[in-house]
């Protein structure tokens, strides 16, 4: 049990409500922020001096600095991904030192859920293109729409990396009725549908009706949904990238796409981020884009701060943090 007061760093720019409350939950502790406060959580900040005497950190520190901090105890990150810090040689100084690393997967689970959620169920009901017809023609394709929306009871879905993410879509989906499969590294038995490994994947491919991609950035998932995979989806599946946009191989997309080989695709995501005006996905065939907007949330800072009060009392007290990576 920690009982000392501790120096707590941050550089998340949380606004003066969520700050209001980071305060009071670490009363009695001293809470230090640099002068450049990150605006965005997909950003890293700069190397700060104040974050060497910091016993935690909260925000997106510098990852070459909190491998070299002996006092830093716990770093607890404003993001659900964390490939900037996904690195062999910073979990070995944090296990070496006996360090901890937390991440926000329980702040963003049930919006990016909810976002991929509400994207399928407008794509099965047609709801962009009768969006897109108000806007332009404005034709009256009844018999059109009507044969072309589909119903999400009994479809199949394959949902690519099992995290917090889709353990909560899983959730959602279960009315419905749906077949899930979710391609996880090992199988805990808890994850509510059906659970295959990576090997499997090309299979569970050729027959899903909705492709769930939620694979986190890195060296063994770039272009994981690469032009041969991507031939393997039904011509008449959706695609759906919530994870990160290096995951797939935009080119054969694009591909994909423009000669029909698959239904549509839905990226929150994309490489690079902004994604330039004249890209051609903008304007490819039933693709449709959000700007990394599925984790966003109106009261995002406060569940960010209650997020980390709550592992910060338990950190004092010397119990198991959620959302531990490290």
């Amino acid at each position: 049990m920690n009982s000392a007061p501790l120096t707590i760093w941050c550089n998340a720019h949380l606004g003066e409500s969520a700050t209001a409350e980071l305060r009071r939950r670490v009363a009695g502790h001293r809470l230090v922020f640099p002068s450049g406060l990150q605006t965005s959580n997909l950003a890293v900040g700069a190397a700060d001096p104040l974050l060497n005497d910091a016993d935690v950190a909260l925000g997106q520190p510098d990852p070459v600095q909190v491998m070299q901090i002996p006092r830093l105890k716990w770093v607890h990150l404003t993001t659900a991904g964390y490939t900037r810090y996904d690195r062999d040689d910073v979990r070995e100084a944090f296990r070496a030192r006996g360090a901890l690393m937390t991440n926000s997967s329980m702040v963003y689970a049930e919006p990016c859920a909810e976002h991929v959620f509400a994207m399928m169920l407008a794509m099965a009901r047609r709801l962009p293109q009768s969006r897109a017809d108000q806007l332009g023609p404005r034709s009256w394709l009844t018999s059109e729409r009507r044969i072309q929306s589909r119903l999400l009871v009994g479809q199949s879905v394959l949902i690519l990396g099992f995290g917090a993410i889709a353990a909560r879509l899983v959730e959602l989906l279960a009315p419905f009725k749906m077949n899930i499969t979710a391609v996880r590294r090992k199988a805990t038995g808890d994850e509510g549908c059906r659970v295959i490994t990576s090997a499997q994947t090309d299979e569970a491919l050729s027959l899903a009706d909705h492709v769930v991609n939620v694979l986190p950035a890195n060296a063994s998932t770039e272009n994981f949904l690469d032009a041969r995979r991507l031939s393997l989806m039904k011509p008449t599946a959706l695609l759906y990238n919530i994870g990160r946009g290096t995951t797939i191989d935009q080119s054969a997309l694009l591909s994909a796409l423009q000669n029909e080989r698959i239904a549509g695709a839905y990226l929150d995501v994309t490489d690079p981020e902004p994604l330039p005006p004249g890209h051609a996905l903008w304007s490819a065939p039933n693709c449709f884009i959000t700007p990394h907007t599925a984790g966003g949330h109106s009261d995002e800072f406060d569940r960010l701060v209650r997020h980390f009060a709550d592992n910060f009392d338990r950190f004092i007290a010397g119990r198991d943090l959620n959302d531990r990576i490290i």
